[in-house]
């Protein structure tokens, strides 16, 4: 070398590619040389480059990003990008050369070259798309229409791979809108508990079951009235009506320990079960009382004598009202859970309701074709009435009180023998006789059959829900017993219900 050491030469530019992608397949031929930087790119390269000296050996990767202009998408934001002093110079070049040869054409060399740098930045265009997104990044070719509301919400279920890509990419067709499906609720198909009832009748118009709030089931087997804890399955004997009468019908109070017990003699006792003591004896019926139905302190009963009998536990008359209407013998009767309707069925085929001072009922529907038996108001609609019937009829309809109308109506293929709401969920049971003997868990208001449960070898004749609304009972006459876990709990449709489900086996209930 002569008159001194030459600078040392500047290793080649290296692009900042992911290690994954191969540096030749971004080459780039016949790039044309980049146009000379005005005066002040010299020194803001100095500024740059002066903190920083590249390694030949190793490749320097940096998360720092440097907007550019030229790669930026001014349209999908709807601006327009300021002209350049580049881009203004060619405009105003452009602007005088044709105001001065206007009908002359550019030369083949002009026209060449602007080819030649189109091709230059779509390839420089490319190479950056690919370095900063991947080598799959589609490229968007039309830009979205104006006052489009760039941040939207957007509901979908499955996101394509476009909805990834920075450049707003989106299949419009493709994108669902749905909300996601709730799983079927499982119901368990068989029975937690069986319970033997020895003597329990398969007679469809009495109602032989009930429990108490006080998680106390009570039962009636021939002459007897047998109590049995839920929580400690302690079994009580609570009365005995001696061998010229027996129990048809039992029913707890509300929120107390009174039990009304009906009679095949036509009277109505009251106990205490908490003292196993009779508070008092009403009679007023000359016939079987197959039907009982508490609200507050009044107390309900109809009979084969085709009555309904209003009772006050309070006064000393034995019944205070006597509703007439039924032309033969009244099998179902539920008060609504406002204390404000009586709905009574009837073996005449017969719905009625009654208000709290009528004494003719002020609502009629004879739609069933057989005995009205199952009655159940349900606990989330005011004035929403179920109601079953029997082996020639085997529909469940509901009714809207409150507009006395029938809302709808479902042939269910068996007797209806009882129907009780779930208080936790909109879901209602029914229990069935001729000809399946099953029970099944319904949806409402779709009425679609969530379980079938079956076990019983008679009619499900009897049927009761537990204070927590989670479990029912069912009786038949093949003189059993048996509980199951049907609804979910208020809190949680997973909380396995308290009352003794740990319990299980098959245990006599006298």
């Amino acid at each position: 070398m002569d008159g001194g050491s030459a600078p040392p030469s500047r290793p080649p530019a290296q692009l900042n590619l992911p290690p994954a992608m191969a540096r030749g397949a971004l080459a780039v031929e016949a790039l044309a040389p980049p146009p000379s930087p005005p005066p002040h790119s010299d020194h803001v390269s100095r500024m740059i480059n002066s903190a920083h000296s590249q390694s030949p050996s190793r490749a320097i990767y940096s998360d720092r990003f440097i907007p550019s202009r030229s790669g930026s998408n001014f349209a999908f934001f709807g601006i327009q990008p300021s002209p350049s002093p580049r881009s203004a110079a060619s405009s105003s070049s452009a602007s005088s050369s044709s105001s001065t040869s206007s009908s002359s054409s550019s030369s083949p060399a002009a026209a060449a070259a602007e080819s030649k740098e189109e091709a230059s930045s779509s390839a420089y265009n490319a190479l950056l798309r690919a370095a900063l997104f991947g080598p799959d990044t589609p490229e968007r070719k039309e830009s979205p229409a104006v006052g489009r509301n760039i941040f939207r919400y957007k509901t979908e279920t499955k996101r394509s791979l476009h909805a990834l890509s920075p450049f707003g990419f989106e299949d419009a067709g493709n994108v669902v809108s749905q909300s996601p499906v709730k799983a079927a609720r499982k119901v368990p198909r068989s029975p937690y508990k069986v319970l033997d009832a020895p003597a329990l009748q398969d007679d469809f118009y009495l109602n032989l079951v009930d429990w108490s709030s006080h998680n106390v089931l009570a039962v009636g087997l021939g002459n007897c009235v047998y109590l049995w804890n839920a929580c400690s399955s302690k079994v009580t004997k609570l009365c005995d009506l001696g061998i010229d009468d027996s129990v048809c019908s039992v029913g707890w109070a509300q929120r107390s320990t009174h039990l009304a017990v009906g009679t095949s003699n036509g009277k109505l006792q009251v106990w205490d079960a908490s003292r196993c003591r009779r508070v008092r004896t009403m009679e007023g019926h000359r016939l079987r009382v197959g039907a009982l139905a508490w609200s507050s302190s009044l107390l309900s009963s109809g009979s084969r004598d085709k009555s309904i009998l209003q009772r006050d536990i309070r006064a000393q008359d034995d019944f205070v009202s006597k509703l007439a209407g039924h032309k033969s013998e009244v099998c179902g009767l539920k008060w609504s859970y406002d204390n404000r309707e009586l709905a009574s069925g009837g073996n005449d085929n017969r719905l009625f309701v009654w208000n709290q001072h009528s004494t003719q009922p002020v609502l009629k529907y004879s739609e069933h074709t057989a005995a009205v038996k199952a009655i159940a108001w349900s606990p989330h609609l005011h004035g929403l009435l179920a109601s079953g019937g029997g082996t020639a009829d085997r529909c469940i309809r509901f009714w809207n009180t409150t507009t006395n109308s029938q809302l709808s109506c479902i042939d269910t293929g068996s007797q209806v023998c009882n129907l009780v709401w779930s208080k936790n969920v909109n879901e209602l049971v029914s229990t069935h006789g001729y000809s399946q003997n099953q029970i099944i868990v319904w949806r409402y208001p779709t009425m679609s059959k969530l379980a079938t449960l079956t076990g019983h070898t008679y009619r499900v004749l009897y049927l009761a829900i537990s204070p927590d609304g989670q479990t029912i009972v069912t009786g038949a006459g093949d003189e059993t017993l048996r509980f199951w876990n049907v609804f979910p709990s208020p809190k949680s449709q997973n909380t396995d219900s308290e009352i003794g489900s740990s319990f299980f086996g098959r245990t006599t209930i006298r």
